[in-house]
C-alpha cells in the first residue's frame, strides 16, 4: 500500500475511534449531569448522541432500559423556563426504543407504555392548531390540547404521525406513514391516511381478517402487518439487542 493509502487508513481509524468516544461521552444517562434534569430517567436508560432538542426535562419521565435514538426531540411545554405545574407531561415507559429523528411534543399529557418500539422519524404530539377564524393566520390561532396514550408492547412504523386525542391499545402495530387520530383497541393493525384498523386479534375469533402464513385467503399478497417497515436503526445499534415484549399468552404471531 502506498504512503498516501496508509495515511488515509490511519486517519480513518482515528476518526472512527474518536467519534465512538464522543458518542459515548455525549450520551445522556442517569449517571451524568444532563440526566439529573429529568423528573425521572430510569436505570439503564440512554439518550443517544447527538441528542435532539430536549426541554422541559422536569416534566419528562423515561423508564428503565429505554433507549432514545440519535437526534430525537422530546419537549414538555412551549419553551424552556416555563412552570408547567406539579404533574409530568411526557411519560415514556421502560424497555422502549425510540427511533432516530423522532419527535415527542407534549403540552398536556403523552403516555407511552412499556416495550413500545418506534421506527425513525415518528411524530407524536398532544397539541394542534385550530382553524376557527378563516381570516387569521392559522399559526396565530391558539392551539388545543388533547391527551395521547400508546399502549404497552406496541410498534410504530417509520414516519407515523400520532395526533392529539389518540388512544392506541396494547400490542398494536401502526403502519409506516400512517396519520393516526382516534381510539384503537388492543391487538390492532392500524394503517392509512386517515388511519383505520385493517386487522385485529380477538380471543374468540383470532385474527380478522384471517391469514395463512402471512397471505390472505384467495390472494398472493402479504398481510398488512408484513408490509410494514421495521424502521429500527441499523443492526449495529444497541437497539438491535433490546428484547421485544413477550406476546400475551395464546396470541399467535401475525
Amino acid at each position: 500500500m502506498s504512503l498516501r493509502g496508509l495515511v488515509r487508513r490511519a486517519a480513518g481509524t482515528l476518526i472512527h475511534r474518536g467519534w465512538s468516544v464522543i458518542r459515548a461521552a455525549g450520551a445522556v444517562s442517569p449517571a451524568n449531569p444532563a440526566g439529573y434534569r429529568f423528573r425521572r430517567l430510569g436505570d439503564g436508560a440512554c439518550l443517544s448522541f447527538p441528542v435532539g432538542a430536549i426541554f422541559g426535562e422536569a416534566w419528562i419521565e423515561i423508564g428503565e432500559h429505554t433507549l432514545v435514538g440519535e437526534r430525537v426531540s422530546i419537549s414538555a411545554g412551549m419553551g424552556p423556563g416555563v412552570d408547567l405545574g406539579p404533574d409530568s407531561i411526557v411519560r415514556i415507559g421502560g424497555s422502549c426504543s425510540i427511533g432516530r429523528g423522532s419527535h415527542i411534543v407534549g403540552h398536556q399529557s403523552i403516555d407511552i407504555g412499556d416495550h413500545v418500539f418506534t421506527g425513525p422519524y415518528v411524530y407524536i404530539t398532544d397539541q394542534n392548531h385550530v382553524y376557527d377564524d378563516p381570516e387569521m393566520p392559522i399559526g396565530r390561532q391558539w392551539p388545543r390540547n388533547k391527551p395521547v396514550s400508546i399502549g404497552s408492547g406496541s410498534w410504530l412504523g417509520t414516519g407515523a404521525i400520532i395526533l392529539p386525542g389518540t388512544r392506541i391499545g396494547r400490542q398494536c402495530v401502526v403502519a409506516g406513514g400512517a396519520v393516526v387520530r382516534g381510539e384503537f383497541p388492543d391487538h390492532s393493525v392500524i394503517a392509512g391516511i386517515p388511519a383505520k384498523v385493517v386487522r385485529r386479534y380477538t380471543p374468540g375469533e383470532g385474527w380478522q381478517p384471517p391469514h395463512l402464513n402471512g397471505v390472505r385467503p384467495g390472494s398472493a399478497e402479504p398481510s398488512p402487518a408484513e408490509l410494514l417497515p421495521v424502521g429500527l436503526p441499523g443492526m449495529d445499534s444497541p437497539l438491535a439487542e433490546l428484547p421485544l415484549a413477550d406476546p400475551p399468552a395464546g396470541l399467535p404471531t401475525p
